[in-house]
């Protein structure tokens, strides 16, 4: 497993937001949470990429115990969380985008006097484009991103974090405020991912688009995790069907 929670529990204001989850992700898969609106979903995802602090309880990635490490920590060790409402520098083209989310993208003061930066600066701009088009917006390289659409957000938000050389995806609801077809154009590309390796964590609440392209579902309620298992088989348990009812 590359990530792992144990009796993870985190609190407001005397309100236990999260109960003692665990959950594990393992390496090259898709793993889904969902659970009704104020389950503890984007907590439990906070906590894990160091948004929030945990109260009691531990994350392991790769064996290490990350509990509480700062998000920048996190990114240099291969986490990299996305949220619900893109994040995009929407004065900067797609490629800008892109070419900031390299890791010390500065030329630093040896490399302005060598000119050494070119060649690395010439290695992140054929990277930017590679993935570019596997996301399939190489069109859009020099588009500023105010004017993409949602879902194209979407693929650019991807894109940035490809550029970290990320191995573990942590996202809150990359399908949000995108259209069917593109939703299944971003889930393909996430499922072609993980055939190179690449692992994702996503809270999603679409379930009739993500369902069928996800390897493990947790479902949440009251902090808990209450069931878990595969795709149409979870959300058909009794349990859960009581708390989408209910909700």
């Amino acid at each position: 497993m590359i990530l792992r929670t144990f009796s993870l529990s985190k609190f407001f204001d005397g309100l236990k937001a999260l109960d003692r989850v665990n959950i594990e992700v393992e390496e090259g898969k898709i793993t889904l949470v969902i659970g009704p609106n104020g389950s503890g979903k984007t907590t439990l995802i906070n906590v894990i990429t160091g948004f929030y602090k945990a109260d009691e309880g531990r994350v392991e990635y790769k064996g290490e115990d990350i509990t509480n490490k700062p998000p920048h920590e996190l990114y240099k060790k291969g986490i990299v969380r996305t949220f619900q409402i893109p994040k995009p520098l929407k004065k900067l083209t797609v490629l800008e985008n892109l070419l900031i989310a390299r890791e010390n993208p500065g030329e630093g003061i040896i490399g302005a006097l060598t000119k050494a930066y070119i060649p690395k600066e010439k290695e992140s701009v054929e990277k930017a484009f590679e993935i570019l088009e596997f996301l399939g917006i190489e069109h859009l390289w020099d588009e500023e991103a105010q004017n993409l659409s949602g879902g194209q957000l979407r693929l650019v938000e991807i894109g940035r974090a490809l550029m970290s050389d990320a191995e573990l995806f942590v996202m809150d609801e990359p399908l949000a405020g995108v259209a069917p077809k593109l939703s299944h154009d971003i889930l393909g590309r996430m499922r072609e991912l993980c055939e190179i390796g690449k692992t994702f964590l996503i809270v999603e609440h679409r379930l009739d688009i993500v369902l069928e392209y996800v390897d493990k579902v947790y479902v949440m309620a009251s902090g808990r995790i209450i069931a878990e298992g595969k795709g149409k088989e979870v959300i058909e348990k009794p349990e859960v069907v009581e708390v989408y009812l209910g909700a």
